[in-house]
């Protein structure tokens, strides 16, 4: 099984680069994490703000693999533990398909891809910055593989 993370926004700072790619390494073998970085639509004075979600929304559909199950991040999504993600890993593993998770732009997801989306993911009540949203979701996908294989990082 390989997972995708496909995120609106480019140019992650430093700091959130190099911890992305250090969970990343570390996901290699049990969980190979693909980044694919998509252009932010059109905003600012004069622009629709509603056609560059659209437009982010048409970008990330056309982004997702065939035959994945798909996993949009949105606040309004389900809160998912670290032990509830390992054991939804652990399902998706079972299913035999590739996963793909979807962050959003600023204002958030098209309902478009929220309906393509198979789950709803919260990672819970705060506000997080897009580029740090990717960091989590990285360090977490590796908490949950070690849960799985009883390796000592995850301490509840």
């Amino acid at each position: 099984m390989r997972a995708r993370l496909i995120a609106v926004g480019e140019r992650m700072p430093d700091w959130v680069a190099e911890g992305f790619a250090e969970y990343r390494k570390r996901l290699s073998h049990e969980l190979p994490l693909e980044l694919v970085e998509l252009k932010p639509g059109n905003r600012g004075k004069g622009r629709d703000d509603a056609r560059a979600i659209q437009d982010e929304g048409a970008a990330i559909l056309a982004a997702l693999p065939h035959d994945s199950h798909v996993i949009a991040l949105d606040g309004r999504g389900k809160p998912w533990s670290s032990e509830d993600l390992a054991g939804q890993l652990a399902k998706w593993r079972m299913a035999g398909r590739d996963v793909a998770f979807l962050i959003g732009g600023p204002d958030g997801h098209a309902p478009e891809v929220l309906a393509r989306a198979d789950q709803h993911w919260s990672l819970g009540p705060l506000t997080l910055p897009h580029m740090l949203v990717r960091l989590v979701l990285a360090e977490q996908l590796y908490r949950a593989t070690t849960i799985i294989a009883g390796h000592p990082y995850h301490r509840a």
